[in-house]
């Protein structure tokens, strides 16, 4: 079943029918000001952290009829017909309601068409704002002059921490109130306390400051109004039925102490072909704030400029690279959708989606590492600016903090390690983890072969705790932070987590993945010494690769898989276990890290998809826990095939596709990307249900009755993982200190194709020609005319715009 389309050209998602299996949404705003919203107008906002900046409410794991929204209702105010600008809250019947929503980048527009009338509604956060603007456009189609009310409905949180806003009713329903004046309503918190701010810690998930927020409607008087959530809905009714809107007036009510809204009443008159506009405006502020805000939307045509300049700033940052192949479905994501993905998910690590309800209050310290790596092509400049920032959660211990605040400032001695009670309380975080920073070797690396910036290793950063050093110190301090954790298999302990948080090995326990990740982490440092010349630390990582390839090769190998891990003398991953036998991340890892020989990578791939490739991906372990449990194997509390017991984990696909290409079995790889791709399940919606434009964190495995269901959408580091297995594995564009290698790795089918890349400020319009059908191999480039015999690409060799033509063979 197909519920919409890819317009490539706009760089849109195009619903056309409302009724989709969920709610499927789009992101506005930036790291100051977020915003999600569904094709059917639901969704919340927030400033700067989903957890303790909530402005609109949202109501999680519920019907989406349930659910408030920037919801906007018509009604005529001849017959006492009303109907929503969106399919829902009042939910016409579909004979008579047409709606299109249009997913854009940053934006959204909803339509609608309903007895004659039509709307148009934006959506947008412009650049650089603390508020957003719902910008409606109606028009008189119907053939006769027409008298229509717009009722506008906003639900304001009482709190802004959102766990508070909802469970804390003998606090939060009687601090709040709103005030109307002049076609604006104001929201007030905590108004009698006499300092106002953000990026305070709270004492038990309470603000304690005052806030304000304000609504305003521009383009028409309003003639009335509801600040009174309750007044406006009505006794026992709902968001599809509101009072105001049935009775066709508002009450002019004011809450004090219950629960706020912006609901609104403006009328317009349209004759034939009439069309009106109105603009609401609703953020972060008090009176002046809204005042002047919206004062800027009387002028006209603020709204279509300001949308202009929001898609050419977007726009322009995803077209640093542009790709079309003889796969429509792969460019539309890799070429838009992808890379919007990898921004919302550097934008907001795992913070606030329809999924996450926003209660982590920071930057997931694995996740944004990885998250990172999803961008650094498109915007280096953003991706250092994170790093640093990351780099500056590490301790002076060389672990990493699990959680880096949103309002965390790079200073030093700020003290802040699982040492400090009040980091402990704030984040619940009291263990460290074994992987977190060891994915800082993979992204600087990554970061600074794109850039060429070798300087950025000598760049000073303080540590979370006390004192600071160069990047390349940090890189040491994780290296001997990791080696201090060795285990009598000589790998490393898991500790709180190795990426899995399901897999609980503890200091006992050792970790075979994260020890691929270990010994990949001081490959790395070795290149990273030999480039500044320092042998010592060369030999020294080198010696302890070196111990712990050995290691890999004497405990970890079985003859046919890699185990994932040991408990003592007990082995996880085994082929002696009748649960939990083979595992997706120790084949593709010891690939990655370069630790398989040929012989070992060619057997563990094939059985990687002989044991665990399904038509959705392949499963992250198999067969599935069903009677080995905890403290351990804490996946035993999911039902078979969901999430880590024996799920699709759409993480690890990326890193599956990026292994095969490097092995230079590119119609593997291809077939992998295409199981996991959203946009190849745009006509089995049903099946799928999540958006068939953007990755989920998991699909569910063979063992599930709806096997090939997504869930968790949006937020994932799958976005970053096959982002850079698809340019840099399949596509072959892989940054190297001097220049750009392009070695693609592809199927066999694909004759010819082409690439748009930004690479240090220089342009590289870049054609493939495959006509023999080699899945990898690069006889020649020709660059500006120029024939080199290798698939490296100088940079002395590039000018700021050039023609590069790579011949396959």
């Amino acid at each position: 079943m197909k519920f919409g389309y890819f317009d490539n050209e706009k760089k849109e998602y195009v619903i056309t029918r409302p009724d989709t299996p969920r709610e499927w949404t789009n992101y506005l705003g930036s790291l100051e000001y977020g915003a999600i919203i569904t094709n059917n107008a639901q969704g919340y906002s927030f400033v700067k952290s989903g957890a303790s900046g909530r402005i609109l409410r949202g109501r999680f794991n519920v019907p989406p009829t349930t659910a408030p929204g920037r919801y906007i209702y018509l009604r005529d105010m001849e017959n006492g017909d009303f109907w929503s600008a969106s399919w829902l809250p009042v939910k016409k019947d579909l004979s008579k309601y047409e709606s299109v929503c249009r997913h854009g980048v940053l934006y959204t527009i909803i339509s609608s068409r309903y007895d004659g009338i039509e709307t148009e509604t934006l959506y947008y956060v412009p650049l650089n704002a603390l508020y957003e603007v719902w910008a409606i456009k109606v028009r008189n189609k119907s053939g006769r002059k027409r008298k229509i009310s717009l009722f506008s409905y906003a639900e304001f949180t009482n709190e802004p921490n959102e766990n508070q806003d909802l469970v804390n009713m003998q606090y939060t329903l009687f601090i709040s109130r709103t005030y109307y004046k002049d076609n604006l309503i104001i929201q007030t918190i905590n108004e009698n306390y006499s300092e106002l701010g953000r990026n305070i810690p709270q004492e038990k998930g309470i603000s304690g400051r005052r806030f304000n927020r304000f609504f305003g409607v521009i383009g028409a008087e309003v003639v009335s109004f509801d600040g009174d959530r309750d007044v406006f809905i009505g006794n026992y009714r709902d968001y599809s039925n509101p009072i105001a809107v049935e009775k066709g007036k508002c009450s002019n009510s004011l809450n004090y102490g219950k629960n706020s809204c912006a609901g609104t009443q403006v009328i317009l008159e349209l004759d034939v072909d009439e069309e009106k506009e109105i603009i609401y405006v609703l953020g972060d502020g008090a009176e002046e704030t809204g005042r002047k805000v919206m004062e800027k939307y009387k002028e006209k045509g603020k709204v279509e400029r300001e949308w202009e300049e929001l898609k050419r700033y977007w726009h322009s940052r995803i077209e640093n690279f542009k790709v079309k192949t003889p796969d429509e479905s792969f460019d539309s994501m890799i070429g838009i959708w992808n890379a919007y993905q990898c921004f919302i998910t550097f934008f907001w690590s795992r913070a606030a989606s329809m999924i996450y309800v926003g209660h982590r209050d920071g930057y997931g310290y694995r996740d944004t590492v990885q998250d990172i790596q999803g961008i650094i092509h498109l915007d280096p400049q953003s991706a250092k600016d994170r790093l640093r920032l990351m780099l500056a959660g590490q301790t002076s211990k060389g672990v990493a903090l699990p959680l880096v605040f949103f309002d965390y400032e790079i200073k030093p001695n700020q003290g802040l390690s699982l040492d400090n009670p009040y980091y402990v309380k704030r984040t619940g975080y009291t263990e460290y983890r074994c992987d977190d920073h060891l994915w800082l070797y993979i992204t600087t690396r990554q970061y600074v072969r794109e850039t060429g910036d070798l300087a950025f290793l000598d760049e000073v950063i303080p540590y979370s705790d006390y004192g600071e050093d160069t990047v390349y110190e940090h890189l040491r301090k994780g290296i001997l932070f990791s080696l201090s954790k060795l285990g009598k298999h000589g790998l490393t302990y898991g500790l709180d987590a190795d990426w899995n948080d399901t897999l609980r090995l503890g200091e006992e326990g050792e970790t075979v993945f994260a020890s691929f990740q270990l010994y990949l982490a001081l490959k790395i440092f070795a290149e990273f010494a030999e480039k500044k010349g320092k042998k010592e630390d060369l030999e020294w990582a080198e010696k302890e690769a070196s111990k712990l390839y050995e290691n890999l090769q004497r405990y970890a190998w079985e003859g046919d898989r890699f185990v994932r891990g040991f408990m003592g003398d007990e082995v996880i991953g085994s082929k002696n276990n009748s649960e939990a036998s083979f595992w997706l991340n120790p084949q593709v890892w010891s690939v990655l890290s370069g630790v398989a020989t040929s012989e070992q990578a060619k057997i563990v791939m094939d059985n990687v998809e002989k044991i665990l490739n399904t038509d959705y991906g392949a499963m992250i372990m198999y067969p599935p826990v069903r009677t080995l449990g905890l403290p351990v194997f804490r996946m035993i509390l999911f039902n078979p095939g969901m999430k880590e017991n024996a799920g699709i984990f759409c993480h690890p696909q990326g890193w599956l596709i990026k292994a095969e290409t490097m092995l230079g079995n590119g119609n593997r790889a291809y077939k992998y990307f295409q199981e996991i791709n959203p946009a190849n399940m745009n006509d089995k919606a049903e099946i799928r249900e999540a958006e068939p434009y953007v990755h989920c964190q998991f699909v569910e495995g063979k063992d599930s009755p709806f096997h090939g269901r997504a869930h968790v959408h949006w937020l994932t580091g799958t976005a970053s993982s096959v982002m850079v297995a698809c340019v840099e594995g399949i596509l072959g564009l892989q940054p190297d200190y001097e220049g750009l290698r392009i070695d693609p790795c592809v199927p066999s089918h694909w004759k010819e194709f082409y690439m748009e890349r930004m690479f240090r400020g220089k342009r590289l319009k870049i054609k493939v020609e495959n006509h023999s059908g080699f899945q990898k191999g690069v006889k020649k480039i020709i660059i500006n005319g120029k024939e080199i015999n290798d698939n490296f690409l100088p940079e002395s060799e590039m000018k700021d715009e050039n023609e590069v033509l790579v011949i396959m063979g």
